[in-house]
Formats: C-alpha cells, structure tokens, sequence
C-alpha cells in the first residue's frame, strides 16, 4: 500500500463516518493536504453533494497535518471553529485542499514545545471535478498534547 492508502484506511479506521463517505486521502505532502469524496453516497435529497459531506471532506484536512509537517510526540489536532460558504452545488465527485506555510508550521511547532498546545488556521477550498470551487472553508484548529 501507498502512504496515500495507508492513511486513508488509517482515518477511515479511526472516524468509522469517514468510510460511509468512502473519504480518500489523495495529497500528503508538508504543505498541502488533499482529500476526495464520490458522490454517491454524499447526495441530498436533491441530488447534489450533503452540505455536511462538504464540511467533513474539508474539515478532516486539519486532521491530517499531524502526520505531514506538524509531526510531534503525543499531538493530537482538535477543531476549536470552522466556517464555510457554499458557492454552488456539487454534482460530481469532489476534492478538499489546503495548504499551510512553512513559518507557520514552524511558529505552530513551536509554541506547542512551549506550551503543550498551538492554535492554527487552515483555509481550504473545495472543488468539483470540472475544478470549480464549490466551497470554501476556515477553520481553526488546535494542536495538543494528550
């Protein structure tokens, strides 16, 4: 197995919801994270992507920076808050992506060596398969120790 598909089943193993919604992690890389949805079983009763399936396929990207570039002994992301704007309704399969810069992975790391926690802010942005931005998300997260 890839890392891509060793930590998909990895989530999909600790969030049980995250395979219902057949969740695959398709970018991990030290600054951008990536996830996709099909869209079946997302749909709503109209036929379009479940506005919660888009919260989640975008929210999860903060879950997965921990095992990218903000890798540290016994840290653990939590959402604290997170927005998000609909701007046009999904009818395909789609893909969450952010990406966080190296000052503030360094900033994060470092305030979590001092203080056993960090706040941080990730802006994703999520698209259909013809690339149109179908949502767009802010949330903040917390990296803690546990």
């Amino acid at each position: 197995m890839t890392d891509l598909q060793e930590t998909t089943a990895d989530v999909r193993r600790i969030i049980p919801i995250l395979d219902a919604m057949q969740v695959e992690v398709v970018e991990l890389e030290r600054n951008t994270v990536a996830a996709r949805i099909p869209a079946a079983p997302n749909v709503n009763h109209f036929g379009t992507a479940y506005a919660g399936s888009l919260f989640t396929v975008a929210e999860v990207l903060g879950g997965l920076l921990p095992r990218t570039s903000l890798v540290v002994e016994g840290g653990v992301p939590l959402i604290k808050s997170m927005t998000i704007d609909f701007l046009r309704p999904a009818t395909t399969a789609v893909v969450s992506r952010a990406r966080i810069e190296d000052d503030e992975i360094e900033r994060v790391l470092a305030e979590y060596a001092e203080r056993g926690k960090s706040d941080f802010e990730l802006l994703a942005e999520v698209t259909d398969e013809e690339g149109t931005v179908v949502a767009r998300t802010r949330g903040l997260y917390q990296l803690r120790r546990f």
